[in-house]
């Protein structure tokens, strides 16, 4: 399983940006897939998931800013970040797990796959 995440930037604070993972080497609609972000000097955390039957969970700090979706038809996930501030600058990784029950998790651990990140810098 490869995935490779796309979109990130440098923005403005109240900008946005669209994120994207593409995932190849096997069954897209196996997985749940995780957006986590890491900045310097802090632990990993888990920003949002979507599970294989499209419920979603988030970061209470990000509800209501960012939306994930997938799209089977391109095996690709998507988080929709808006109104983004500077405390939301961090590498952002996508993440898979093969997971064909109503769930996601949020926690790092439970996922097999990673990509390599994408940077999103957003300055005030």
């Amino acid at each position: 399983v490869r995935l490779v995440e796309s979109g990130g930037g440098l923005v403005q604070e109240g900008g946005s940006l669209k994120l994207s993972c593409a995932l190849s080497g096997s069954n897209f609609g196996y997985f749940a897939i995780g957006w986590f972000r890491q900045a310097p000097g802090r632990e990993r955390e888990g920003v949002s998931c979507i599970s294989s039957t499209r419920s979603t969970n988030y970061l209470d700090s990000v509800k209501g800013r960012f939306t994930i979706s997938r799209d089977g038809a391109t095996n690709t996930a998507y988080l929709q970040v808006n109104s983004l501030k500077p405390e939301d600058t961090a590498v952002y990784s996508c993440a898979a797990e093969v997971a064909l029950g109503g769930g996601c998790s949020l926690r790092p651990i439970q996922y097999d796959h990673w990509g390599q990140g994408t940077q999103v810098t957003v300055s005030s």
